[in-house]
């Protein structure tokens, strides 16, 4: 995800020269690329008399959209918004301009109060709006899909409430979106795994049913769901149901919401993910074999569901394993190569499960009955990796 982030910033940056070759900036997620002189830089082309024609009407409608945005404001303790007076918008602190439009606002870590507008849509060359750690409330108004230019739009550590922003999937260009840390409830519409987005961050929010079917084709490269109320199963098929699946996804997280049901054995399908944590949940039964097809996983975190049967090789021959947390469940026992892992340079938590003769580990009476029992995830084990290049060849098969 950092990756991609400086990559589209940067893209942005050359966009913007010469305007912009003054900065002196730092990029980094979070912090954003600060809360400064804007456009204006340090003495940079913005700094000239506004420029003539038609780009006039383009700074005239972004001084009444940032006036308007202005007045709606209603809290401003680090006076940030002190220099948003005159018509050259490419002075104001965190909105940053190339030679005629305004491309970039960024007011992270400000602690505004106060709402966004239906005027900011009058921004139509804007490509990145960061409003990361404020106070601002309600929700984002529809006007925001005439945005066109618009790739990034971080909200995250807000307080936005109410139902998905459905508007979001009308921004037509729109790569990155980030409404982490919020109010926001209700379902997920299934149209959001068909946008064309590369970073879908939607953690610690209040969404809450069923994750839409649809998840697995996303082409997004990190996928966060976690802290929220969803229920129901993982939403990835079983092998050959699955159709077209996401080959460029590296993270998806899960954890600490209410799904049930068994890990598919689907997740196998998705070879290049480096972290995935369904913990936190109420999963059950045996482990798909097919999780020896992550061959690029660093971060594997199984801890506190109901999943049960031995940990064997099909998890712990994994190469590219960094950590391994399986604790709070009730696996019965450890294969040699799971053994190994603790001599290996891999942190392995297997601690409060039903393994014999191992430390840390349930009182026996709790290892009596196992979780569900009566489910069809109580799979045969087995006891090698599959052959992960002949499965996913099956499973896009017609």
């Amino acid at each position: 995800m950092e990756k991609t982030f400086l990559l589209s910033f940067l893209f942005l940056l050359f966009h913007l020269a010469p305007a912009k070759a003054d900065l002196g900036v730092g990029i980094g997620i979070g912090i954003g690329i600060g809360i400064g002189n804007g456009g204006g830089g340090g003495g940079g082309a913005n700094n000239s008399p506004g420029p003539s024609g038609p780009s006039v009407s383009k700074m005239d409608m972004a001084y009444k959209s940032l006036q308007a945005w202005k007045s709606a404001i209603t809290d401003d303790p680090l006076k940030i918004l002190d220099n948003w007076t005159g018509s050259n918008v490419c002075f104001y602190n965190g909105v940053f301009c190339s030679n005629s439009f305004v491309a970039g606002i960024d007011l992270n870590h400000a602690n505004l109060q106060g709402t966004l507008v239906k005027d900011l849509s009058l921004l139509t060359d804007l490509s990145l709006l960061h409003l990361n750690s404020n106070r601002f409330t309600g929700t984002i108004p529809d006007t925001f899909k005439d945005l066109s230019s618009l790739k990034e739009l971080d909200l995250s550590n807000n307080q936005f409430s109410g139902e998905f922003p459905t508007v979001v999937l009308n921004i037509p260009n729109l790569i990155y979106l980030d409404l982490r840390f919020n109010s926001f409830s209700g379902t997920l519409p299934d149209e959001l795994f068909r946008k064309n987005l590369d970073a879908i961050l939607l953690n610690n929010n209040q969404f809450q049913g069923q994750i839409p079917q649809n998840l697995a084709s996303s082409s997004a490269s990190v996928i966060n769901l976690a802290n929220n109320k969803f229920t129901g199963t993982i939403p990835i098929s079983s092998l050959g149901l699955v159709g077209t699946y996401n080959s460029k996804l590296k993270e998806i997280l899960f954890l600490n919401n209410q799904l049930t049901g068994c890990i598919p054995q689907g997740v196998g399908l998705f070879r290049d993910v480096q972290v995935l944590d369904v913990s936190f949940n109420s999963l059950v039964g045996h482990l798909p074999g097919t999780l020896s097809c992550l061959e690029d996983i660093e971060v594997l975190n199984l801890a506190h569901n109901q999943l049960s049967g031995e940990l064997s090789d099909v998890v712990c021959s994994l190469k590219s394993l960094v950590n391994l947390t399986v604790a709070y469940n009730f696996f019965n026992g450890l294969s040699q190569e799971c053994s190994r892992l603790l001599i290996r340079n891999v942190g392995f938590d297997f601690s409060d499960n039903c393994i014999p003769g191992r430390d840390m580990q349930r009182p026996k009476p709790e290892c009596s009955v196992i979780p569900g029992g009566s489910l069809s995830c109580l799979r045969i084990p087995i006891p090698k990796p599959l052959d992960c290049a002949s499965l996913a060849i099956a499973s896009s098969s017609p």
